[in-house]
């Protein structure tokens, strides 16, 4: 039996249609379960009693539990979500730096998970070390974005699917979220605003390039030598650098949308002048913007930091090769709640 966070727009159209229900039963749900969250049927006043009795048999609501909450000295918070079935995730909600006049953060950034656990198995990530465990449902994710907003008491105006997971290998349940994030009767947060993040799923990249909405795609390059992204991204060796690239080529014709290239910088790894060459190669002829990542701690890592002198050297000589590049700002690595950080924390 599925939950009612199991359904995709259309798939609570054709469940309403199955019920005898009017249309405008799809945009009353959306708004309680992901507008107001709310956490029972019961609280759906304006929907008939029969229909909540009827929807609770047949597509219980269910709510994560919040197992743990850790905050970052940069005011970055980490959630671990517990799911009906036992199985949990973790989101991390980052506050902007920049404030109003109330001294209130003026932006509120969430990082969603997508699957719990990862198949994909990077050598420098924590999650992929704990293996694949099952899908998250379109309602599944859009709820880490709506309980993290309630605890910061804040509109959530930024969302990355980055957190746990391959986005696009949970493709359908992925773009069926980010339109209930999107969406006017859901959360309200622009396209623009939304940004999917892969290892390079070439399928994925294919399918994103017609879809209509202008979301944000972010690859994960991290080098741009063949050998160097095998040892590091060993499950990606079926989507080679020359097939990457077209397929990007492809995307930025057909969509008209620039694409942003993570790139974590490691010390005497993919560091030297031979990684930056290759890199700005790749680059070439591509509407891209590279961003360049420090590498966070993880437990029994052999990897290390490139060095901040390092990072500059790179930003410069990217800049100069007029490719737009940027580091990116780590947070929460203290809370381990930054990139490559989180895990699957129930098993």
């Amino acid at each position: 039996m599925d939950t009612i966070k199991a359904y995709s727009r259309e798939g609570l159209e054709r469940l309403f249609e199955e019920l005898g229900q009017p249309r405008f039963r799809t945009k009353q749900i959306v708004q309680w379960l992901y507008q107001r969250g709310v956490r029972s049927y019961d609280d759906m006043t304006d929907l008939p009693k029969t229909l909540r009795a009827e929807l609770a048999e047949r597509a219980p609501l269910t709510v994560p539990t919040m197992l743990d909450r850790r905050v970052s000295k940069d005011g970055t918070r980490k959630y671990v979500w517990q799911f009906h079935d036992g199985s949990g995730v973790e989101t991390v909600a980052m506050p902007s730096k920049d404030t109003n006049a109330q001294g209130s953060p003026q932006r509120l950034t969430v990082c969603f998970s997508t699957q719990v656990g990862c198949a994909i198995g990077c050598a420098f990530c924590a999650t992929g070390k704990e293996g694949f465990v099952r899908n998250l449902t379109p309602g599944e994710m859009v709820d880490q974005i709506v309980l993290a907003g309630q605890d910061m008491d804040m509109r959530v105006s930024n969302v990355v699917a980055m957190g746990q997971g391959e986005p696009f290998l949970n493709y359908d349940n992925t773009l069926a979220a980010l339109r209930f994030m999107n969406a006017k009767d859901g959360l309200g947060i622009g396209a623009r605003h939304i940004t999917i993040s892969t290892c390079g799923i070439l399928k994925g990249i294919e399918r994103l390039a017609s879809e209509p909405e202008q979301f944000t795609l972010a690859v994960s390059l991290h080098s741009a030598v063949q050998a160097t992204r095998d040892a590091l991204m060993p499950h990606m060796t079926n989507a080679p650098l020359h097939h990457l690239h077209t397929a990007l080529e492809r995307y930025i014709e057909q969509s008209g949308r620039r694409v942003s290239l993570e790139y974590l910088l490691l010390k005497d790894l993919n560091d030297d002048e031979t990684h930056l060459n290759a890199l700005k190669e790749f680059c070439r002829g591509l509407l891209c913007h590279v961003n360049i990542l420090p590498f966070n701690e993880v437990a029994g890592s052999p990897f290390q930091p490139a060095s901040a002198k390092t990072r500059a050297r790179w930003v410069s000589q990217m800049e100069a090769a007029g490719v737009e590049t940027t580091v990116r700002d780590s947070r929460g690595s203290d809370i381990e709640g930054a990139c490559g950080q989180l895990k699957n924390a129930l098993r």
